[in-house]
């Protein structure tokens, strides 16, 4: 059965567009317009992905996502008017697999949705992560390159394993400090800029052109996925 996708958006064009675009890619629309009405759809068909829209009339969509995520772990892609990086950073730290700033890109749009849709598999298919010559075996706490070993420290393979655990979702500056070094390092961004340089002079390519682990400004980092 076609994996069902939710628009959650009071704009009846935006809904229009994405049910074409998501149809066309063999998902099962639903739609809400308003925060209260996608909760239901949430907990009624348990979709595969949810494409929510922050300004709804009734709900506010960070306070959503806290709610959602109190009992769902659905991939949630936010679609948001506002190129504004704190509203990004909030997003993601309430909840939020990715966003998409809108007017967007259609190919743009389903990249994100493989993405994130990638995050949900079974952990036995992401034990292993390969990408060009770089294999990351995290059953077998083994990395290697062009078939030879990469020595990393135990904090440098914690930073690459939790970044091989969500393939092309952002995570920001905040969740992965308080992943890796707790809950007071929150703030510590250059303490994380520094282990990010090190773990790319070992696993990228081209360190000063990184593909595996991408800046995004003001907010964090996508893993390539």
């Amino acid at each position: 059965m076609n994996p069902i996708a939710l628009i959650i958006d009071d704009e009846a064009q935006i809904r229009r567009l994405l049910r074409f675009v998501l149809e066309a890619e063999n998902y099962r629309v639903h739609e809400a317009e308003t925060g209260q009405q996608g909760l239901i759809e949430i907990a009624n068909h348990k979709p595969a992905v949810i494409l929510l829209d922050l300004g709804l009339p009734d709900l506010n969509g960070l306070e959503l996502l806290k709610r959602l995520r109190e009992w769902s772990e659905a991939p949630v892609i936010v679609l948001t008017v506002r190129d504004d990086v704190q509203e990004k950073v909030a997003a993601l730290d309430a909840g939020a697999d990715d966003y998409v700033t809108k007017p967007f890109s259609t190919p743009e749009l389903l990249a994100r949705l493989r993405a994130v849709q990638r995050k949900t598999r079974p952990a036995e298919e992401i034990s292993v992560f390969k990408h060009d010559d770089l294999i990351v075996d995290l059953s077998a706490h083994a990395v290697t390159r062009a078939g030879r070993e990469v020595k990393l420290t135990a904090t440098q393979y914690a930073l690459l394993r939790l970044f091989v655990k969500h393939p092309g979702r952002v995570l920001t500056h905040r969740y992965i400090l308080r992943e890796i070094w707790g809950p007071k390092s929150e703030e510590h961004r250059q303490y994380l800029r520094v282990y990010v340089t090190h773990l790319r002079q070992k696993i990228e390519a081209d360190p000063a052109r990184p593909s595996l682990i991408v800046t995004q400004p003001g907010i964090g980092y996508r893993f390539a996925g």
